[in-house]
């Protein structure tokens, strides 16, 4: 084989060596390592956007779209933000070794269950740069090891950040080999990885439709997928038009090409004339194009400055990552609800009212990762949720749902303390 495979073989292996010592280092020490990174963040902001310009002017040269090249992009600003989040994870309770769900059996064994790392943890990711430091920092908290493989757009960002958490791990005496970054580009590494099951014990794609499919595909070992979002803000009739508007554009507008962006927006009849006409008006000034079905379109004809289409089958469950989202009138909540069904991806969904019966039926109806009632989309985030970052967003069931954390690169095991107990 080559020298590419050869590095991946190398420093999976090292990785899965690494995991029989990681599951001790002690709590104090992760999070020294952990604080020094976020230090060294902020000191090396100047050699960090230097590389990821140049990432992201070939980027640009190549013709990459604009929510890839969004996603690609660091400022001091998205490295502030980084660096704050590692510290976040620092301070949270170290998950390794709790112990829960304790009992007493009517035979006297005490039952209970342990915290404990999964194991080797794979990340294969687009753009992004970020992710080399997130989930290099969950992992490093939970007691996993991870093998990281950005993809080439984002290879000198990648590389610094990459060298940034093995230094510090390293100055802090976390055991060699519980970071593994890919140097390598090379595309059919990423099949070779994905049957790696003797070494890597889950993988996490981050990156868009085609990205997941061939790991879920491919992969010989557990997967968690997620982040493709096609997000829905049901408007209700009982709705505070202004908060609506707040909640509606912000799902939208404040960063259109992330997977937590609202694609579809639901009004319900009652209130749909007067809240489409002061959303066209918002949505003129900050260029949103608003795709619409014909009764809705039929409000707004002739009555505003903003873009305005009609919708086509295909932008009904459409992921935008862009300023376009898609409007339709409902008769009410059973409408939406059903419409949500049909053709959300189960990620974000948010209902508008100030109705409690009918916020109550969407929270039990809606089957998502996230369910919000008067809450942008936006919010679906490990950083927003007080996790301090996320390995990624799973809109699975099993084993774990929306931001995956500490507690959701963790797996138990059960511990039983017997006084002689034997089974009759």
């Amino acid at each position: 084989m080559n020298a590419a495979f050869d590095e991946l073989e190398t420093k999976a292996r090292q990785a899965k060596d690494a995991t029989s010592l990681l599951a001790f280092v002690p709590t104090a020490v992760k999070n020294a390592a952990l604080r020094r990174v976020a230090s060294v963040l902020r000191e090396a902001k100047v050699l960090i956007l230097e590389a990821n310009r140049a990432d992201y002017e070939e980027a640009q040269r190549s013709g990459m779209n604009a929510a890839m090249l969004d996603r690609l992009l660091l400022t001091d600003e998205r490295i502030d933000g980084i660096a704050a989040d590692v510290l976040t994870i620092a301070a949270l309770p170290d998950p390794v070794g709790q112990t829960f769900d304790s009992r007493t059996l009517p035979n006297g064994i005490q039952l209970s269950k342990r915290r404990v790392p999964l194991g080797v943890i794979a990340a294969i990711y687009e753009s992004r740069p970020n992710v080399t430091i997130d989930i290099s920092a969950l992992c490093l908290k939970s007691g996993n090891a991870c093998v990281l493989r950005g993809g080439k757009e984002a290879r000198r960002s990648n590389h610094v950040l990459a060298r940034i958490m093995n230094d510090a791990c390293e100055a802090e005496g976390v055991p060699i080999g519980a970071v593994q970054f890919i140097e390598s580009t090379d595309r059919s590494l990423v099949s070779e990885l994905l049957q790696m099951k003797q070494y890597i014990d889950l993988v996490i794609p981050r990156g868009g439709a085609d990205l997941i499919r061939l790991v879920r595909d491919k992969a010989a070992m557990a997967v968690v997928a997620g982040g493709i979002g096609v997000c829905h803000a049901y408007v209700d009739a009982t709705a505070d038009i202004e908060m609506a508007l707040r909640i509606v554009d912000n799902g939208r507008v404040q960063r259109p090409t992330v997977c937590n962006a609202t694609d579809c927006v639901l009004v319900n009849r009652q209130i749909a004339d007067t809240f489409l006409q002061q959303l066209a008006d918002i949505w003129a000034k900050s260029g949103v194009e608003m795709r619409m079905d014909v009764e809705g379109l039929a409000l707004l004809q002739g009555r505003t400055n903003a873009k305005v289409v009609v919708a086509s089958d295909a932008d009904w469950g459409k992921e935008f990552l862009s300023l376009v989202a898609a409007i339709k009138v409902v008769d009410g909540i059973g409408e939406a609800v059903d419409h949500i069904r049909k053709f959300g991806s189960g990620h974000s969904e948010v209902i508008v009212t100030e109705d409690y019966s009918a916020a109550s039926r969407f929270v039990a109806e809606v089957d998502a990762a996230c369910v919000y009632v008067n809450a942008s989309t936006r919010f679906t985030d490990g950083a927003q949720f007080g996790l301090g970052a996320e390995i990624g967003i799973s809109t699975q069931k099993f084993h774990a749902r929306g931001p995956m954390a500490l507690e959701e690169i963790t797996s138990y095991k059960w511990v039983a303390l017997g006084t002689g107990q034997i089974r009759p």
